[in-house]
């Protein structure tokens, strides 16, 4: 099937393809169609469907008492508490159909019910995970890496433990997954203190990067150098000093200069 370009404007979305993307029959084609997405009339359809309506009242709620509705505090909402409903009706099967569904955005929400369990140890939290960090759509390898951020903030060490191998992973989505997750300042989501003081901890994951071939990874390790330039610039401006004495390539250079952007503004 040829991959939809979706429309550049919500009001331009054609009806019966908003009336699709709410009834979880296909993929939104753009952040437009993204945004455009009734993700409560989504998730009523969804349980409506699969026999789970019963699960909708305090999802409802969970998202009412919200103190703001933005797209991402309701994907949260709805990713945790279906993480409690389901935890709660020991409902594992519906957890899998979750993960591949075919709306990115359920599958955004099956992120959360992963990233979010605690009753997972954090590797295999991570290992669950990564089926997520290489999904084809954007949606779901943006939200991914913040179901797990709060527990890679607290959890510092053990976190770049693991994720310094994926660093090294064959897929570029995967690599982006182990940069984008552990930035110091991050986007849409809370800072880590840790790594803003002390950036270099971050070094096993970054140095593999430094002359990766995908723009994708190279555009969060610039802005992963960035974020911490703003706090350590001393650290960055010689972090990029010596990736350019060893690593002259095309792919450092765009790295270092986005890193430095705020610095040599």
């Amino acid at each position: 099937m040829e991959k939809r370009k979706g429309a550049r404007s919500i009001k331009d979305i054609p009806p019966d393809i908003l009336e699709q993307l709410n009834r979880g029959e296909i993929e939104t084609a753009n952040l437009t169609e993204w945004l455009a997405v009734d993700q409560k009339l989504l998730l009523e359809n969804l349980l409506q469907q699969s026999n789970r309506i019963e699960y909708l009242k305090p999802l409802l709620k969970k998202i009412d008492d919200l103190k703001k509705q933005t797209v991402n505090t309701v994907n949260e909402a709805i990713g945790t508490g279906l993480l409690d409903q389901l935890t709660k009706n020991n409902d594992h099967e519906f957890i899998e159909k979750l993960s591949i569904h075919q709306s990115d955005l359920v599958r955004c929400w099956a992120s959360y019910i992963i990233g979010r369990n605690n009753t997972l140890s954090l590797r295999e939290r991570f290992q669950k995970i990564q089926h997520f960090a290489s999904d084809q759509h954007f949606g779901v390898r943006e939200i991914c890496w913040m179901a797990v951020r709060p527990d890679i903030a607290k959890n510092l060490s053990e976190s770049i433990s693991v994720l310094s191998e994926w660093a090294i992973h064959e897929n570029q989505y995967i690599r982006r997954f182990a940069s984008e997750s552990t930035r110091p300042r991050g986007v849409w989501c809370e800072h880590i203190t840790e790594l803003k003081q002390n950036p270099g901890l971050g070094l096993n994951i970054l140095e593999p990067l430094r002359s990766d071939k995908s723009r994708y990874v190279q555009d969060s390790v610039g802005n992963w150098l960035n974020d911490a330039s703003k706090s350590q610039p001393e650290f960055v401006i010689e972090i990029c000093d010596e990736w350019l004495r060893e690593s002259g390539t095309k792919e450092t250079q765009y790295i270092i200069k986005k890193a430095l952007r705020t610095i040599r503004k």
